[in-house]
């Protein structure tokens, strides 16, 4: 069984500077070139404040990895933030959450703490109480 993959825009206000994009389906070689456009298309749109809700996501390969690791480096080229959404590894009802796999994915990888992770919206969006506080630079 397919999963669709989409990347929708929040336009919601409320986000401040924040462009919130938000993931849905697979991550894959086929998939993944979309959001890498989205991504480039948000950039070329003058953001430099990028959420990516990945919470939807239910399968991420190489290819899904590469492209956040692409585009930590792009927001950091263009002095921009990128924060990701990933849910905790499981929720109430005690399954894994939607989307906790790539929050393994990457975590397996070794390159989870390089990003500004957060378990929801309000607080990707939310000002930095200290900013010394995120992700490593490396």
């Amino acid at each position: 069984m397919a999963v669709a993959f989409e990347v929708t825009d929040d336009e919601q206000d409320g986000h401040g500077e924040w462009a919130v994009l938000h993931v849905s389906g697979e991550m894959d070689l086929v998939t993944s070139p979309v959001l890498r456009q989205r991504v480039h298309d948000a950039v070329a749109d003058g953001r430099r404040s990028l959420v990516l809700d990945l919470s939807g996501v239910v399968f991420c390969d190489s290819s899904g990895v590469g492209v956040l690791v692409a585009t930590r480096r792009l927001m950091r080229s263009c002095r921009g933030r990128l924060r990701l959404i990933l849910p905790a590894d499981g929720h109430a009802g005690g399954g894994p959450a939607e989307g906790a796999h790539v929050s393994r994915v990457l975590a397996a990888l070794g390159v989870r703490r390089l990003f500004d992770v957060h378990p929801d919206v309000r607080s990707a969006v939310a000002p930095e109480p200290d900013a010394e506080a995120g992700p490593l630079s490396a």
